[in-house]
């Protein structure tokens, strides 16, 4: 289906749980803003949830990835990745990590049987909407997560990351195709309705080139232009098919499809390359 350019690029991650960068996009865990908090809990005890949310994020920050994971839902997804499956995730592993404040405060905590929320700011605001982390105890101990998710967790086993991986950088594709769209857009509106070239493009945005040249994306972005320059066209394609993606990209100033072409570049048929 056509998905048209006006949309907007999906918001960057930011702490809003920074595990949930991109597992996230296939577990569909989300926090709740404005909840409010309960009573504030200075120093949480060994154990409880809002001990194993500072000890999960102290250990992610720290790159101890296989100890953070094991305080969390993902604890049989990591377990069952070889040492090569997990080098391969390492790169996904430290976007997360890269990700995580250096101060986490506080707010409270909330029990209900084997469920609980506890609620942390990572802002300087104190009037900052409240981030509500989800955790479940299972054989007596808390984890970071929610039920519904553990379970997809443990039917997915290894294949859980990868898969999240491919999700979410689908996801940051066509993230990327929208700025490319308004840069184009820009571009023209400024060079009598000529449109760039990727170079171009990217000299006339600088931070373009981190979005198209992302390591950890792993996709390969081409602009091609018609001989006036008057037309445009962006494709897409996974670096390492089935590892960094599966869809190829197709984009012109009508908005932009995809496909699974197993890695190969895709054009709709019946569109005309410039």
């Amino acid at each position: 289906m056509q998905q048209p350019l006006s949309r907007r690029a999906p918001a960057r991650t930011g702490f809003k749980l920074a595990l949930l960068l991109f597992a996230c996009a296939l577990a569909g865990l989300r926090t709740h803003g404005q909840t409010p908090a309960a009573p504030p809990i200075p120093q949480p005890a060994a154990g409880s949830p809002s001990r194993v949310v500072l000890d999960f994020y102290q250990a992610l920050r720290e790159r101890k990835f296989r100890e953070a994971f094991a305080m969390s839902i993902y604890k049989p997804a990591i377990e069952a990745l070889s040492p090569q499956e997990f080098d391969d995730m390492r790169p996904e592993f430290e976007k997360m990590a890269a990700a995580v404040p250096e101060r986490i405060e506080l707010s409270g905590e909330q029990i209900s049987g084997d469920e609980a929320t506890v609620f942390a700011r990572s802002s300087d605001d104190p009037a900052a909407p409240l981030d509500s982390i989800p955790l479940i105890r299972v054989q007596g101990a808390w984890i970071f997560g929610d039920q519904k998710n553990y379970q997809i967790v443990k039917t997915k086993g290894a294949a859980f990351f990868p898969e999240a991986r491919i999700d979410q950088h689908h996801r940051e594709v066509e993230a990327v195709l929208v700025l490319l769209a308004q840069a184009e857009a820009t571009y023209a509106a400024q060079h009598g309705g000529t449109y760039a070239d990727l170079p171009a493009l990217i000299a006339s945005k600088a931070s373009l080139k981190d979005d198209v040249q992302s390591d950890t994306l792993g996709y390969n972005f081409r602009v091609m232009l018609s001989r006036d320059a008057r037309a445009y066209a962006v494709s897409a394609e996974p670096a390492r098919y089935g590892r960094t993606g599966r869809l190829s990209y197709y984009m012109d100033a009508t908005g932009y499809k995809s496909k699974d072409t197993g890695g190969k570049p895709f054009t709709p048929p019946g569109v005309k390359k410039p």
